[in-house]
């Protein structure tokens, strides 16, 4: 699962960042609501972790920007501005849950995974399914009827992305913009390799 975090805290965006990473999601991190709305619109995100108050563009007004243009990308909103009219105000402008500062780490990666659930399938326990394999995305690990592989990132990350779109034809430049980001420098051959994997 790619996730962009748009928080101006330096500090707290960079431990966004490393605690996502450290549960196995890829993840783009920026600053301001002007670079924010830049990545969002690219549409290749599968959750957004979004700061109301920022600069050059607020929050809300983002959210708003990015609804109008047609992203459905789920979206959490991670504020200071807890009030109960904060919350209305922001889940009214196509928010689709609301997280109030300061939350704790285990609340905020439930919430992440109960997005990811919304999104298609209701998932066990985290696991993926098709056919006789099943993938643990939080634990990288590969099972068959009777063998189990532990994958490096990228290959769970790959896996994972076709198996969720199991009924769709996957590009490569799609593989490449969801696995390492739309302005990464990464060739073909590079998907073919962990197709290969």
């Amino acid at each position: 699962m790619r996730i962009l975090v748009i928080e101006d805290e330096f500090h707290l965006a960079e431990a966004l960042t490393q605690i996502l990473r450290k549960n196995n999601y890829t993840v783009d991190t920026v600053n301001d609501g002007g670079s924010g709305l830049d990545n969002a619109l690219s549409n290749i995100y599968d959750l957004i972790l979004l700061d109301i108050m920022l600069p050059e563009m607020d929050g809300i007004s983002l959210l708003k920007e990015i609804r109008k243009k047609g992203i459905g990308t789920p979206v959490i909103l991670l504020t200071a501005k807890g009030e109960i009219s904060d919350r209305v105000i922001g889940l009214d402008s196509g928010a689709d849950d609301y997280l109030p500062k300061p939350f704790a780490t285990e609340e905020l990666l439930a919430r992440i995974r109960a997005m990811s659930r919304r999104k298609g399938e209701v998932l066990q326990d985290n696991i993926l399914k098709f056919g006789d394999i099943e993938l643990n995305p939080s634990t990288l690990k590969l099972s068959g009827k009777n063998k189990e592989v532990k994958l490096i990132l990228k290959e769970s990350q790959l896996l994972e992305l076709l198996i969720l779109r199991k009924n769709a034809i996957t590009s490569k430049e799609l593989i490449i913009e969801k696995l390492w980001g739309f302005d990464a420098e990464v060739e073909h051959n590079h998907v073919e390799v962990y197709i290969s994997f």
